[in-house]
């Protein structure tokens, strides 16, 4: 069997990780405990050895932030990092902002665990009554994404997370797997988790880096 090093990592904590709320496509830079953990990470993928030779990135700020922390204490500020909407966190539609203890006060424990980790259950779709619609749905990153903005997700289930990565997968971060070169995917906890999965499903044996 071939053997191929790639490294996939969730972003550094955000604010709204500390208060518990559903970030999902809201453009939320790293805490300083956030900035701290991304540091870290890099010190420790140093001592391990790691020299990487292209890093990918969701078109998040907290995904970005955090490949550039681990870039810096590598010493390797030079690699071509690509980003790409297609690695963004999961959209949580019209659960975007919501606490999630006080979302399961008013809709029960069963439901949101539905939403949050069922395969292909989508919670409801965002519209453009909610607070953070126009935020996200107007950012002009979108503009420039390989689909028409009307046709980008207003809510997703795991499901639909992987079917919008694989493409990526397939066509642009395999294919720099397999000439050799050493990946590293800084993203998000659903589209590690969908890949995961993906790679799993492939039997694709991987090996966990353990924490420092």
């Amino acid at each position: 069997m071939s053997k191929y090093k790639l490294v996939m990592l969730r972003h550094g904590e955000g604010a709204w990780n500390i208060e518990n709320r559903f970030c999902s496509w809201v453009d939320q830079k790293l805490s300083g405990d956030g900035l701290l953990e991304a540091e870290l990470c890099g010190k420790h993928l140093k001592s391990l050895g790691f020299e990487f030779d292209v890093v990918f990135t969701s078109i998040l700020s907290r995904s970005i932030q955090t490949a550039w922390l681990i870039l810096r204490e590598l010493g390797q500020e030079w690699v071509p990092v690509q980003s790409s909407w297609r690695l963004n966190e999961r959209h949580y539609g019209a659960l975007i902002g919501l606490n999630r203890a006080e979302l399961a006060l008013n809709h029960g424990e069963e439901q949101v665990k539905l939403w949050r980790r069922s395969y292909d259950v989508a919670p409801p779709p965002i519209d453009e009554s909610h607070p953070y619609y126009h935020e996200i749905h107007t950012d002009r990153r979108y503009a420039c994404c390989d689909i028409q903005k009307d046709n980008l997700p207003k809510s997703e289930s795991l499901k639909q997370v992987l079917d919008r990565l694989l493409p990526y997968w397939n066509d642009v971060i395999a294919p720099e797997i397999r000439k050799g070169k050493i990946i590293l995917i800084s993203a998000h906890g659903n589209s590690t988790r969908a890949l995961i999965k993906h790679l799993e499903g492939s039997r694709i044996v991987a090996r966990h880096i353990p924490e420092s």
